[in-house]
């Protein structure tokens, strides 16, 4: 594929109308969301959305998310359960995912929804999003916007670090405020399933519908962001760990958890702020390994509740082995 001339917009009218008439001619198209940026292709246009696949080199099989500007939207291209409009009607817009029955003739890509009779559908909060998806006037299907596998992008630098070259455009909104990626919610009958951890925390999920949400475990790959090994640095990760050996490099969490040469997700010990800083600081910290000529990162522990249970779910899948 021939290097294309990856261009910044702004956020102005004109830097929307651009992206937008990027997007509608078939081109690829990062966008900031309050979780991190995406890789927006019209989702209508298999080879818009094709070119997601060939750019950061992700599977087939591994279904994508449907952005949409709002439930209207959503109803238009999914079946929604009496608890999957609850969820809808309170965490939208925001980071929740839902993976709904799609309806017949929605013309949706079947590479977006890799084959399967679901999809993945989020309203995002970012305003920028928001304008972006209502000038464009359809559903986007938006992975992170990242080469597969790699460290999920929370700043236009992180994009271009990856895909410059390889997609249109960049819109820029500045840093992602969540910083981590979106909870994905499926449904089994009537009872919601949690199939990735993320940015809304599963016990306020849990609070609204008034029960426990289930867990899956699967072979199968239903939902973005399921693959084993994701989400991975270059150096390799030893999670739990209560201090840095000499070949390592710290990533700590806490007010004692600062280590030289590392870095901190929240020396508050903030979970919010750790997921905040969570993909910046494997950049940063991956980066310091490089240049220290060292092939590790110890990790300290994070709290697995609230926004810690999404956290520790990405660590996991980056310190996973890489085949």
């Amino acid at each position: 594929m021939a290097e294309l001339n990856t261009v910044i917009l702004s956020d102005s009218a004109r830097g929307l109308r651009a992206a937008a008439g990027l997007l509608r001619a078939g081109e690829l198209v990062a966008f900031p969301t309050e979780t991190v940026y995406g890789l927006g292709a019209n989702a209508r246009d298999d080879r818009a959305v094709a070119r997601i696949f060939t750019a950061k080199g992700r599977p087939v099989f591994n279904p994508l998310i449907v952005h949409v500007p709002d439930a209207a939207m959503a109803l238009e291209l999914a079946e929604f359960s009496p608890a999957a409009e609850a969820l809808a009607k309170r965490f939208w817009p925001g980071p929740l995912t839902l993976v709904l029955p799609r309806r017949p003739d929605t013309g949706l890509s079947g590479l977006a929804t890799a084959g399967l009779d679901t999809v993945a559908l989020r309203v995002p909060a970012h305003p920028l999003a928001h304008r972006l998806l209502e000038e464009f006037g359809g559903p986007l299907a938006a992975p992170s916007a990242n080469p597969s596998g790699g460290v999920s992008p929370t700043t236009r630098a992180h994009v271009l670090d990856g895909l410059d070259g390889a997609i249109a455009a960049v819109l820029d909104g500045g840093a992602c405020p969540v910083g981590l990626e979106s909870t994905i919610v499926g449904f089994d009958r009537d009872t919601a399933v949690l199939l990735r951890p993320g940015g809304l925390p599963v016990e306020e999920i849990a609070a609204l519908l008034g029960r426990p949400v289930d867990t899956l475990t699967t072979r199968h790959v239903t939902a973005p962001g399921q693959l084993q090994s994701h989400y991975a640095p270059r150096a390799t990760l030893r999670l739990d760990a209560v201090g840095a050996a000499s070949d390592e490099i710290w990533l700590g969490f806490g007010p004692v958890a600062s280590l030289r040469p590392g870095l901190n997700l929240s020396e508050r010990g903030d979970l919010v702020e750790a997921a905040a800083n969570l993909f910046a600081h494997l950049r940063a910290a991956d980066a310091l390994a490089a240049e220290a000529g060292l092939s590790r990162i110890a990790v300290a522990p994070v709290p697995d509740s609230g926004l810690g249970l999404g956290i520790n779910d990405r660590l996991r899948r980056a310190a996973a082995p890489r085949f």
